[in-house]
């Protein structure tokens, strides 16, 4: 099979300093990366990593403090264009054109109908025809699986169902690129699975999609991952993979004790009684939330002893109630 070598974005020498009181933080440091037509891109990294830095200096809506940034058009005849060298009307033009943005918050107009907000980039761009316009935003949120929430505002549906909008927003314009900066951080496991396979099914029609993640569980479902350390590119495994250790799991566990009887001096528990009686104990906790789109179980049955002199990490993916 012939590679595909054909680049929609190539980045020189990205660096990004932010001014400080304490002096400058340099959030990039010198990036080059090169973005294959109809890949699917994942950026991984922790928070404050630069992976969003990265995804702003892509999408030309953050000034580069030095390097270069070209967006290739895929016609032979159309020289490599320097994005960040445009001014603020011609760069909003050609973001309308070329790329689509789905954001962890949505950003949808919250006075605004479903099918409204998919509306407004072809708007915004000059290209909106009432009829035209309309027609292909209900076909996209019925792609997404939504037209029957169309004339809905944004408070009236779920998180994840505001998620497809956004999705469906972020493809009226037929863009070839597609940037989603966490998409799934806000959703529960079930709906962030969905969205991802929505990502996915883009891919196969042929998209280029970077999408920023900070879970380590979705690298391998993606056709490239770079991982971002202090604003370079570099090994997930440098610093660890933030998975729990067994052992010490365990060594905790051997810790909990069961709920004994409490002994007082000068109205405080001894050191030996700390021990044996829990600072905290939850049985059968259940949380949920309602609101206008339906009911959300966020915490199902949970139990937990929380003894003194612990020290507790509870870990989980975003949105998973922790």
């Amino acid at each position: 099979m012939t590679e595909n070598t054909n680049k929609i974005i190539q980045l020189k020498d990205v660096h990004k300093a932010y001014a400080t009181g304490d002096g400058p933080f340099v959030a990039l440091k010198e990036i080059n990366l090169d973005i294959v037509q109809g890949e699917f891109l994942g950026i991984t990294g922790k928070s404050g990593a630069g992976k969003t830095t990265l995804l702003n200096m892509i999408a030309g809506v953050s000034a580069l403090s030095s390097g270069e940034v070209l967006f290739s058009s895929g016609q032979q005849a159309d020289p490599m264009l320097s994005i960040h060298l445009l001014d603020e009307d011609a760069m909003a033009m050609w973001r309308g054109k070329n790329m689509g943005i789905v954001y962890q918050s949505f950003e949808l107009i919250p006075s605004l109908s479903l099918i409204e907000n998919v509306m407004l980039p072809p708007d915004f761009l000059g290209t909106y025809q009432p009829l035209v316009s309309k027609e292909k935003a209900l076909a996209l949120l019925d792609m997404v699986g939504i037209a029957e929430h169309a004339y809905k505002i944004p408070a009236h549906i779920s998180g994840g169902q505001k998620q497809r909008v956004a999705i469906a927003r972020a493809l009226v314009n037929d863009p070839p690129l597609i940037l989603a900066d966490e998409p799934t951080g806000n959703l529960d496991t079930v709906t962030a699975e969905t969205i991802f396979q929505l990502f996915e099914k883009l891919k196969e029609q042929g998209k280029t999609i970077v999408m920023v993640t900070h879970d380590e569980s979705l690298a391998p479902r993606f056709t490239r991952r770079v991982h971002i350390i202090d604003g370079e590119f570099g090994s997930p495994t440098k610093h660890g993979t933030g998975t729990a250790d067994n052992a010490a799991e365990e060594a905790a566990s051997d810790r909990r004790t069961e709920t004994g009887t409490v002994r007082k001096k000068n109205g405080k528990l001894s050191s030996n009684d700390q021990q044996d009686y829990p600072a905290i104990l939850l049985r059968d906790v259940d949380k949920l939330y309602e609101s206008p789109a339906g009911k959300f179980v966020a915490l199902k049955s949970v139990d937990m002893q929380l003894s003194y002199g612990q020290f507790i990490s509870i870990v989980g993916k975003s949105g998973s109630g922790k």
